[in-house]
């Protein structure tokens, strides 16, 4: 199984990303897919995530700003990121989960600074 998260660097405010995220070794379209990033200092935290229905949910402070996606056929998920602000500086990880199994990603940096 593995995680391959790619896209990260360096932005200025107000700039765009998108994150991708490649899997394989599991059945992709039958696993939810979830972003979550950890800030400098700070716990991981959620940060969107998609259902194998393409059912989407993104935390309030990224909310109108990320868009999450995916690509069975590609068996990628991607994390649109718009309109960044210093403060979503962090290493995002991806994570696939169907009960009872869970897979991580092993993160990729992101800076937003001028």
């Amino acid at each position: 199984v593995q995680l391959q998260a790619s896209g990260g660097g360096l932005v200025q405010p107000g700039g765009s990303l998108r994150l991708s995220c490649a899997a394989s070794g599991f059945i992709f379209s039958l696993y939810a897919m979830t972003w979550y990033r950890q800030r400098p200092g700070k716990q991981r935290e959620f940060v969107a995530t998609i259902g194998v229905g393409g059912s989407t949910n993104v935390a309030d402070s990224v909310k109108g700003r990320f868009t999450i996606s995916r690509d069975n056929a590609k068996n990628t998920v991607y994390l649109q990121m718009n309109n960044l602000r210093p403060e979503d500086t962090a290493v995002y990880y991806c994570k696939g989960s169907n009960y009872p199994n869970a897979y991580w990603g092993q993160g990729t940096l992101v800076t937003v600074s001028s």
